[in-house]
């Protein structure tokens, strides 16, 4: 909605007003489809209020119409889209956005528009969406909840999701620093300046871009200078040292252990890619010691319909007109409970903006304060509030305002009203501890400034200036020095020096502002309209009576029950508002409610900038084996494993890929099959300690394991479920090869160092990944043997020369090899180790040795095929993090011997592990022979109708068996070992498969096969 230009062009110093715009560049921008101006420096808040723009956005649940509330980064109401396509960036705050020619903008949660939005229609319906309604609604009847599952998703969320890929690029960055100082206000430039002066590495980061804070929208003398100027020498001199780094336009979204912060770093105001320039970049800073002087977060007053567009925090009125020349109106008031909010007022007025008056809770006024409003025609009306705000134009448009007289009762009188179409609010201001209780720091509450404030116990983090309850100038400069001078004495590059201290500062001061949570409104008390608390997710003062009410005392609770604080500002400026209405429904003092728990990131994070360059291409890293360029020439069919990319079948031009599937298992069974098993992950171990090392990552015991055999092992975790499986050989005393599944292998090897760092630390291992150091093949089928023989090696392959589960080194076509004599299918087969560079020259002498024994190679599927068929587990598959060893038949492998293992003490003081009744793995043949059923569906005892049905397992792994002619299924089912041959059902996609219990090995169970 549009109306007169705000932008005042003003006639007063450019120093004193409009100082971030530059006049003489116009940037153009659009804003829900209407063609715009606005200056450099403006943000797109700034921007719109200049053309006349005041509904800039709709509130989440009753759709009111919302205007810009505050300066910064607390804003809830003007979230915005920006950008088309590639830079669509979706709930970006207006307040933070800066203009840039040629900007798309548009406004959120509303349809069809900002100006008309059906949504609307809940604020009429408001009776019926209490606090909490959706947990009482949406519950019953049960029949119900897909229709309530599309509504709720459609109403569920803010802004439109990108449906093209982000085109800008984003990074990460490292830094270690002897200082963090967080906050670029007085208080922060102080103490960086302080601390840098004395020789510290001091980081000094501001979420705007310009340091300074709130200092150019308020008056003070320091040293006879005009507190700004004074500001800009800091400013000057930090820039010029070496050990100093200034980060503007840099969020500190997070601070974690150890002194640990993230920090957002917007690179790129418009929202695309320039050059080689990143959108964002995230530091990732150690600090030795870290400065919080973060400020203080102005908070409104809960006056009935407080939420209308033209109704503002009163340090945002002022820093709008002071950094852009843009007010909210053509005359406004300013209500308040404290004298900050008169400074607004008085630097209005002079700018030439109608100010009428100052409503002020508080009945005793400073002689000071009234008698500067009376010179400036501003008129005062002391103990009196705003009990309502009347608007046209359904609610966009301020038309007046109602106030009244306070009693003592809490009621009131002397009702007026006053023809304004803005409001300037000031319930005080709340210290911005939100960062510091990231670390865990707590906070307590302070009676003069009637807020939280950090009580500074976490060692080496200090909170200076507004964030510490500090609101006077004079002692905010005082502490910013002493706390820079004491942590740079900390520091190794310490040197004394003399630091120029003001000596002189002029600063207004506060008097005791006037506690009030709660203004009556016109109607019956807290009855009728509107009081709101959280903007963004339309809370009221009745929502947190009514939690009261229904006996959610704790503040965590209420929080949930009434989505208090969980919108994307995390209640930066209502929280304390309704902290204070909560102790007043509980009749208790409000310090004893706390506060509720503040988690990063202090304003919401890119996806992209988390990512960093871990996106697109680099998203994922698709690694590849030495034979990777063969594959890709002779199949299309890949599957992702782990970070590889593996063949699923090598299928051709004519063939389906069932097809092709089963003809490969049918080959590894009567012929020969070739498989690139280079993917498996493989970890060197070396040391005295190794076989103990074994030992207690293994649940199986390797003591007794001769050099030259292989042995299958299970790792547990410290629950005692799978994690993963693999053969280890003994290649030498103390030294082993252990293989592990793929999509495993850097995580098995990140945990074994982790045990070995952290608990185990007397013993003498040295653990290697050697994964990609070794193309791996596998050669299996009943005539593999004669293919290794039609090969030129000097190691014999006899069955009496080279045993099941023996490994041999030597060479193949003169090429050193590592060949271990394992098999995944059933067959007779040997895995060929080679260094990675010969891998493909291995892979095709094989395939030119095998021709005349019709080898080919095979996939990924048919490798499970022929595993499932024999039985064999496969981590993922037959596990799910649930599973036991016993679960799946493997209970032998759990060593009774040993004297400790990872898992171990689970397995035997669990009672839920050792219960009679857990799913175990069995298998299944459909009565039809030919229906394979799907992996993951359900089993049930009985069939019903409908749900709910008891689930008694699930399948884990299905196939069509070419080699038994039939479908065949692995199965978790609840004590399955002992009801074979029972008949159980399957229903899915509106039918019901039956299935009988059998055993799941289904091949060649003696092992002759293998073996021969």
């Amino acid at each position: 909605m549009s109306a007169k230009p705000y932008r005042l062009h003003s006639n007063l110093s450019s120093d004193l007003c409009g100082t971030h715009v530059n006049r003489n560049k116009v940037c153009n921008f659009t804003f829900d489809g209407k063609n715009y101006t606005g200056f450099e420096g403006d943000t797109l808040a700034s921007a719109l209020f200049a053309n006349g723009v005041r509904v800039v956005g709709r509130s989440f649940k009753y759709h009111r119409p919302r205007g810009v509330l505050c300066l910064g980064s607390e804003e809830p109401n003007a979230l915005v889209e920006v950008g088309e396509k590639g830079t669509h960036s979706p709930n970006l705050r207006a307040t933070e956005v800066n203009l840039y020619d040629g900007m798309v903008a548009r406004s959120q949660n509303r349809w069809p528009s900002v100006d008309f939005d059906i949504g609307h229609v809940n604020d009429f319906l408001s009776p019926l969406f209490p606090a909490g309604f959706y947990y009482k609604t949406f519950m019953w009847p049960a029949s119900l909840w897909m229709h309530y599952e599309h509504i709720i998703r459609r109403a569920a969320g803010l802004g439109t999701a990108p449906t093209t890929q982000d085109s800008a690029f984003y990074e990460h960055f490292h830094q270690h620093c002897d200082l963090l100082v967080i906050g670029g206000g007085v208080a922060g430039l102080v103490s960086a300046y302080a601390a840098a002066k004395s020789g510290s590495h001091v980081i000094l980061v501001d979420e705007q871009a310009q340091l300074g804070g709130c200092s150019d929208y308020f008056n003070a003398q320091i040293d006879d200078l005009d507190h700004n100027l004074w500001i800009k020498m800091i400013i000057s001199e930090l820039r010029t040292l070496s050990n100093c780094t200034v980060l503007t336009n840099t969020t500190a979204v997070g601070l974690y252990m150890h002194r640990f912060a993230l920090l957002n770093q917007i690179v790129s105001h418009t929202h695309q890619a320039e050059g080689f320039s990143p959108k964002a970049r995230l530091w990732k800073v150690r600090a030795k010691n870290i400065i919080l002087a973060t400020g203080a977060l102005e908070r409104p007053l809960s006056f009935a319909n407080n939420d209308r567009p033209g109704v503002m925090l009163s340090s945002a009125l002022r820093g709008y007109l002071r950094r852009y020349d843009v007010v909210a109106g053509q005359a406004g008031a300013i209500f308040t409970n404290n004298d900050n909010a008169y400074e607004t007022a008085f630097i209005l007025k002079e700018a030439g903006v109608n100010i009428k008056a100052v409503i002020d809770l508080r009945k005793q006024i400073p002689h000071v304060l009234r008698k500067r409003a009376e010179s400036l025609n501003i008129e005062v009306f002391s103990g009196y509030a705003i009990v309502d705000v009347k608007t046209v134009s359904m609610g966009k448009k301020i038309d007046h305002i109602s106030i009244a007289r306070i009693l003592q009762s809490g009621r009131i009188s002397q009702l007026s009203s006053l023809n304004v179409d803005f409001v300037g609010m000031s319930g005080g201001f709340n210290p911005a501890v939100h960062l510091f209780c990231h670390v865990g720091g707590k906070v307590q509450f302070d009676k003069k400034i009637n807020s939280f404030k950090p009580k500074n116990d976490i060692p080496h983090i200090t909170s200076v200036g507004a964030c510490n309850g500090v609101f006077s100038l004079n002692n905010i400069i005082k502490e910013a020095f002493n706390t820079g001078e004491n942590v740079a004495m900390q520091a190794s590059l310490y040197k004394k020096v003399t630091l120029k201290k003001p000596k002189k500062i002029e600063a207004s001061t506060n008097s005791t502002l006037a506690k009030q949570w709660f203004i009556p409104s016109i109607r019956k008390y807290n009855d009728g309209a509107k009081h709101f608390l959280d903007f963004q997710n339309d809370v009221t003062i009745r929502d947190i009576e009514l939690a009261v009410r229904e006996g959610y005392e704790s503040v965590e609770h209420t929080k949930r029950y009434t989505t208090m604080g969980m919108a994307t500002d995390q209640g930066k400026i209502g929280n304390i508002n309704a902290l204070g209405i909560l102790a007043d429904s509980l009749d208790i003092d409000i310090e004893k409610s706390l506060t509720t728990t503040f988690r990063p990131p202090f304003t919401p994070l890119p996806f992209g900038t988390i990512a960093g360059t871990k996106a697109k291409t680099l998203f994922q890293a698709i690694r590849q084996t030495d034979i990777a360029h063969w594959h890709e020439k002779n199949t299309i069919d890949f599957e992702p494993v782990g970070q590889w990319r593996r063949p699923y079948t090598y299928r051709q031009a004519h063939q389906s890929r069932f097809d092709s599937i089963q003809e490969e298992v049918k080959n590894v069974r009567e012929n020969v099959g070739l498989l690139d098993a280079s993917t498996l992950g493989k970890i060197d171990i070396k040391g005295p300690d190794a076989v103990t090392f074994l030992n207690r990552i293994y649940s199986n015991s390797f003591s007794n394991l001769k050099v030259g055999r292989c042995r299958y092992g299970l790792m547990l975790n410290d629950n005692g479920f799978i994690i993963d499986d693999g053969v280890t050989a003994k290649l030498a005393d103390n030294h082993y090869i252990v293989h592990t599944t793929s999509g495993g292998a850097d995580s098995i090897a990140a945990m074994m160092e982790f045990w070995l760092q952290t608990e185990w630390r007397d013993l003498r291992v040295f653990i290697t990944p050697v994964t990609d150091q070794y193309a791996q093949i596998v050669i299996a089928g009943p005539k593999s043997r004669d293919v290794l023989n039609a090969c030129s090696s000097d190691i014999r392959f006899g069955a009496d020369d080279f045993a099941y589960m023996d490994v041999k080194q030597g060479h193949l076509n003169g090429v050193p090899a590592r060949v271990y004599r394992i098999s995944f299918s059933g067959e007779l087969s040997y895995e060929i180790a080679v260094p990675a560079a010969y891998g493909l020259s291995l892979w095709n002498t094989l395939l030119e040795c095998g021709r005349s024994y019709d080898i080919k190679p095979y996939g990924t599927e048919a490798l499970h095929i022929l595993r499932a068929e024999k039985g064999y587990i496969v981590v993922g598959d037959e596990t799910d993090g649930t599973v036991i060893p016993k679960d799946v038949g493997l209970g032998s492998m759990v060593s009774k011997k040993k004297p400790d293992f990872i898992g171990k003490h689970s397995l035997l003081l669990m009672d839920d592990l050792n219960r009679d009744n857990r799913k175990q793995l069995v298998g299944l043949f459909t009565e039809d022979p030919n229906e394979v059923l799907p992996d993951g569906v359900h089993a049930v005892n009985e069939v019903k109708k409908a749900p709910p049905m008891k689930m008694i397992g699930h399948v884990t792994s299905s196939y069509f068996s070419p080699t038994l002619k039939r479908s065949i299924a692995m199965a978790l089912i609840e004590n399955g070992r002992k009801r074979m041959g029972e008949r159980i059902a399957f229903p899915f996609d509106d039918k019901i498969v039956h299935a009988r219990i059998v055993d799941h090995i289904f091949y060649d169970k003696k092992g002759e096969r293998q073996n021969v």
